[in-house]
């Protein structure tokens, strides 16, 4: 009986225990956005575990967006050691992450910088030269990318989020994408059904050579840290190998675009100017012309590639591993995969479009 009673007791205690003397629950986080209003301290000072000076900021921040908008809160920068301590400046717009510490006190810190406005206005100047120095093709070609923009997030995005193949569903994604955009931008006429053809029958080609090497080379798809948080917020249901696949082809399907069309119209002009030109000449001499665009489109890829990687290339300076060590790494694989299938599917894309629009324009095709 006495070993019920103090069951009892203890049960009882807990009761209470977790009734009023419960812990500190954090209250919920929150995303405010402020601009600096005032540096109310700056110096040099060596926080704690640190051997060298870094910078130390106090801030005085007016909040402009959130629960605590109009107030004005104090926000110490540079207290903990790190490798590069950013220095703030009047009028900077910050990101600032506000929540609760075990004590129940309030905690703010700075995570970014507010940047909608410079993307705002690049986006702006962008809008207007391509209207005004493009006109109706301009503004229709904007038509297009909002298209191809509302596919990526409404049907491509959900679909692999959702678990579908990355693969399949890019390839569905591009089949709703290169239509649209192309006869928004480039109108309805021959010139433009010959260049989606050859960009279908480019774009199979490229997706076909990058799932062989791909799969050649052993990549996973695993080599970036967004590839790992992916695959920790949805684990097991995203397939990374596929994802892969599916940026390579949508990577790809932007600059097929100019390269097609391209050898479209050069075939259409050189008819137009000459009538009597058959198939053949056609072929050759809108392929002298494909040659040059070859070798530009690819060093523009190689360039747009090594801007996008240039601090992987980075590793290659002053490593103490060798070449064929460095290469091997799958971060450094995946972009040479990507920058070199993305490369042979603008090369294959020159002869198939020419060949396609010169047997169309002697009305063989």
């Amino acid at each position: 009986m006495k070993k019920y009673f103090i069951a009892l007791l203890v049960l009882c205690a807990s009761v209470f225990s977790s009734l009023f003397f419960s812990p500190i629950v954090l209250a919920q986080e929150e995303t405010l956005e402020g601009e600096v209003a005032r540096i109310v301290e700056e110096k040099q000072i060596i926080p704690v575990g640190a051997k060298e000076l870094q910078l130390y900021q106090k801030l005085q921040i007016l909040i402009t967006k959130g629960s605590l908008k109009d107030k004005t809160i104090i926000i110490e920068n540079g207290t903990m050691a790190m490798s590069n301590v950013q220095k703030y400046a009047v009028g900077d717009e910050l990101v600032i992450h506000a929540g609760k510490d075990f004590e129940g006190n309030d905690m703010f810190y700075i995570t970014d910088y507010v940047r909608r406005s410079a993307l705002f206005w690049l986006f702006f100047i962008f809008v207007i030269m391509a209207v005004i120095i493009g006109r109706w093709q301009g503004a229709t070609s904007l038509i297009g990318m909002a298209i191809s923009f509302l596919i990526i997030f409404t049907f491509i995005l959900p679909k692999i989020s959702a678990g579908n193949d990355p693969v399949w569903t890019s390839i569905l994604g591009s089949l709703m994408i290169i239509p649209a955009t192309f006869l928004l931008s480039h109108g309805v006429n021959k010139k433009t059904v010959i260049a989606i053809i050859g960009t279908l029958v480019a774009l199979v080609i490229t997706g076909l050579l990058a799932n062989a090497f791909v799969a050649a080379a052993k990549l996973t798809g695993f080599s970036s840290e967004e590839a790992s948080f992916l695959q920790a917020y949805h684990p097991g249901l995203i397939n990374m190998k596929g994802l892969l696949l599916a940026g390579i082809i949508i990577g790809v399907l932007g600059v097929l675009d100019d390269i097609t069309i391209s050898q479209s119209a050069i075939v259409k002009q050189l008819k137009e100017a000459d009538p009597g030109l058959e198939a053949d000449d056609l072929y050759k001499k809108a392929m002298a012309v494909g040659r040059d665009h070859i070798a530009s489109m690819v060093n523009t890829l190689i360039l747009v590639y090594t801007g996008a990687a240039l601090p992987l290339l980075l590793i290659f300076i002053n490593n103490p591993h060798p070449f064929s060590e460095i290469v091997n790494y799958e971060i450094i694989a995946d972009e040479i995969v990507r920058t070199l299938v993305g490369s042979i599917g603008l090369i294959v894309a020159v002869p198939i479009t020419t060949l396609i629009a010169a047997f169309a324009a002697e009305g063989k095709a």
